[in-house]
C-alpha cells in the first residue's frame, strides 16, 4: 500500500464539482482505512475499484475472474468492516470544518518543531490516544507517552537534521520529510507522512518511509534516517507527488 497524488484521482479537478470532489474524498478515505486496517486481499480490491474507481460490478467480476454475486458479496463485507473502523466524523469533515488556511497553519506548525526536533512541541500538537504508524511495518506506536519514547530515541533524537515540505495525499494533508546526509551535502527523502486530524490535534501520522533497511528490530528502526534512500520508494512516494529528489 501506498499514498495516492490527489491529482491522480481527481480530487483537485475543479471542473468537477465541489459535492462530487467530496464524495471522492470521502471514498478514498474509506479505502484508505480499509487498506490501513487489512483487509482481506479480495474485499480490499473490490471495495477500492467499486467505491474509489468507479467500476461496475461486471467489470470487476472480470478482473478479478469471479462472478457478480461473489463481487457483491466481497463489497458488502468490506463496507462492514470499514463502517466498524471509521470514526464518527470523516477526516473530510474535519478538513472542511478547520478550513484551508487552520489546515496550514497546523502542518506548518507540525513541520517547524520537527525541524527544530521539539518533542515537547510535536506531542503537544498530538490527540491523547494519536498513533504513528509505518506501513508496511507491523511496528507502531500509541498515546503520548509511547510517542515521546519513540519520537526521542528516534528522528527528534539530535542526531538528524531535517527539512519538510507540504503536500497532501489520499485527500489528506501530509508532509514530505528530508534527512540530512551528510556524504551528498543534501537532504534526502526520507519519508512521506500522512496526517489525520481530529479537531485541531493530529490523530494519527501514517509515515510512508523512503528507506529500505534489513531486519525490523529496535535498534533497525532508531537508525533508520542513516540508511541511503531506496530509489524505487523515491520514486513512487516523492516523484510521483511532484516533490524534489534533495533539498540543500
Amino acid at each position: 500500500m501506498e499514498p495516492v497524488p490527489d491529482q491522480a484521482l481527481g480530487l483537485d479537478d475543479h471542473s468537477v464539482s465541489p459535492e462530487a470532489r467530496y464524495e471522492l474524498r470521502e471514498s478514498v478515505e474509506l479505502a484508505f482505512v480499509a487498506a490501513l486496517q487489512h483487509l482481506p486481499a479480495t474485499q480490499r480490491a473490490v471495495l477500492i475499484l467499486r467505491e474509489v474507481l468507479g467500476f461496475s460490478a461486471r467489470e470487476v467480476a472480470e478482473s478479478l475472474e469471479t462472478s457478480v454475486a461473489s463481487v457483491n458479496s466481497a463489497l458488502q463485507r468490506a463496507r462492514k468492516a470499514v463502517d466498524e473502523r471509521v470514526p464518527d466524523r470523516s477526516q473530510q469533515a474535519t478538513l472542511r470544518s478547520l478550513g484551508d488556511d487552520r489546515v496550514r497553519e497546523l502542518v506548518e506548525s507540525y513541520m517547524d518543531a520537527m525541524r527544530r526536533g521539539d518533542v515537547n512541541a510535536v506531542v503537544d500538537m498530538l490527540a491523547e490516544d494519536a498513533a504513528w504508524s509505518m506501513p508496511p511495518l507491523a511496528t507502531w506506536y500509541r498515546g503520548r507517552e509511547q510517542l515521546t519514547a519513540f519520537l526521542s530515541e528516534g528522528p527528534l533524537s539530535g542526531d538528524w537534521r531535517w527539512r519538510h515540505l507540504p503536500t497532501s495525499a489520499n485527500g489528506q494533508a501530509a508532509v514530505a520529510a528530508y534527512a540530512w546526509q551528510a556524504g551528498e551535502g543534501a537532504h534526502l527523502p526520507f519519508a512521506l507522512d500522512v496526517l489525520t486530524f481530529e479537531g485541531t490535534q493530529i490523530k494519527e501520522v501514517t509515515a510512508f518511509i523512503a528507506r529500505s533497511p534489513q531486519g525490523d528490530d529496535g535498534r533497525v528502526l532508531v537508525r533508520w534516517p542513516a540508511h541511503p534512500p531506496d530509489p524505487a520508494k523515491v520514486a513512487a512516494l516523492f516523484g510521483g507527488f511532484g516533490l524534489p529528489s534533495r533539498l540543500d
